[in-house]
Order: C-alpha cells, then structure tokens, then sequence
C-alpha cells in the first residue's frame, strides 16, 4: 500500500489484528527485512510496516534529515493513517528513531522492543572522522582513476573502518547528523517497559551498547541473544520472536 505523506509516497504494509505493533527497519533496510517477524506477530497481532523516507519505495526526504526529522515523519505517517501503535519494533537505526520519537513525546506506545539499537556513538563519531580524513586523501590519490574504480576504492574504505555512509549514498548528509547523537539522553526519559535483544556476535552494535542503554532506561529488560550477529531477528528468529511473544503478554 501507498500514502502521501509530508509530499513524500510512502509504501507501507498493514496485517494482522489485535493491539497494533509498528516495526521500524535499520539504515540501509526495507521493510522486506521483516518480512518472516511481520507474518509471525501478525498472527495475534496487527503489524504495520513501512519503508522509512529515502529506502525501499519511499521516497527520500530534499533535506538531511536527523533522527527526530525520522521520529517527526513516523508520528505524521501515524496520523495520516489513523494507526495508533501498542508496540513498537525497532531494529538498528530504527530502534534510535524510536527512542529519539518516545524520549522526545512525539512518539507514544505502551511497550518498546529494541533489535540491536544503534544509538551509542561514541565510536561512530571516531568513524565518521576517519573516513572523512581517509577518504579526503583517497580521493586525491584517486583522482585519475575512472569513476567506477573510485567508488569501489571509496566502498572498500568505508567497509575497513565500519561505516554505512555509503550504503545509501545519496543520504550521505543524513547520515552523518545521525551517528552524531547520542540517544542515551532520550532513552532516560522512555518510562515504558521495554525488551533490549542483543546479538552475542554483533560487532556494529555489540552487547555493550545494549547494556548503556539499559542503565538508562528504567523499565529496561537486557536479553542477549545467542549465536548471532547485528541481525538477530533473521540469525535467531525463533528465539527472537519467542521473547518478543513473552514480552507482549
């Protein structure tokens, strides 16, 4: 399904029924990424999903956006579409959205899920310097090569050092205001219960940064999730969706 919002087309989906849970994808993924956890919930459940602005069939926003741009444009996306969220999901990026949105009262919910929230940038920031100096000096040396060879060069730079800058390029800006705040401040303020999981093997979001937001978060319930790696909810989806299940009663 499609719907206009903020002058932006936005493809979201709508199954299920019961107390409504919201899902929101990480940086760089569609809501396609929560395609088996969305048939699941939805069994007792009404899940929305949608592609935030710039990925999947969502258009991307003219400005850079910073996380509460994306909070602001899920609260008007709610609105729009007279869905009032129980629950919401977040993964990656979208579990810092979702914690900007709710610390700041422009997101509400009952409960929050968070699938190893990004939101701790502490080393991000140190990231983000890197590959602006490194890149800065690679493209110099780069310069004569033909533009297929920089941007695989420019790829293969920003992978060493962990950035997602180029994972959608033309968000570059976006990018960058958002692993430039920390959320631990909002989270704080988020009173609602909520279920942190964690992947024992993640290394863009590792266990450690659960446990930050945790010591923040009142109502905070810390769950390693063992093996798996930044995408817990497709390398663990029985256990993930089982604790989310738990969680929900």
């Amino acid at each position: 399904m499609q719907v206009v919002v903020n002058k932006l087309i936005t493809r979201y989906e709508l199954t299920g029924k019961g107390k409504t849970v919201l899902l929101l994808h990480g940086w760089g993924d569609t809501l396609a990424g929560f395609h088996d956890l969305t048939a699941a919930l939805s069994e007792k459940h009404q899940v929305v999903v949608l592609d935030l602005p710039g990925f999947g069939q969502t258009q991307a926003p003219a400005e850079a956006w910073d996380l509460l741009d994306y909070a602001k444009f899920v609260r008007d996306f709610l609105k729009k579409t007279k869905i009032k969220p129980s629950v919401i999901v977040g993964h990656s990026n979208g579990g810092a959205i979702a914690l900007k949105g709710l610390g700041n009262g422009v997101l509400t919910a009952d409960k929050l899920v968070l699938l190893a929230s990004s939101g701790i940038r502490g080393e991000y920031k140190g990231r983000v310097k890197a590959a602006r100096l490194i890149t800065k000096t690679g493209k110099a040396l780069s310069r004569p090569l033909p533009s297929t060879m920089r941007f695989r060069l420019r790829r293969k730079v920003y992978d060493t050092i962990g950035s997602d800058m180029l994972v959608a390029e033309n968000l570059q800006e976006s990018f960058k205001k958002i692993v430039a705040d920390d959320v631990r401040p909002d989270a704080a303020k988020v009173k609602i219960p909520a279920l942190l999981l964690y992947g024992d093997k993640d290394t863009a979001t590792p266990l450690s940064y659960g446990k930050m937001l945790a010591d923040e978060m009142p109502k905070a319930i810390l769950d390693d999730i063992s093996p798996a790696g930044h995408f817990v909810h497709h390398d663990q989806p029985e256990m993930v969706l089982n604790r989310i299940r738990e969680f929900l009663k």
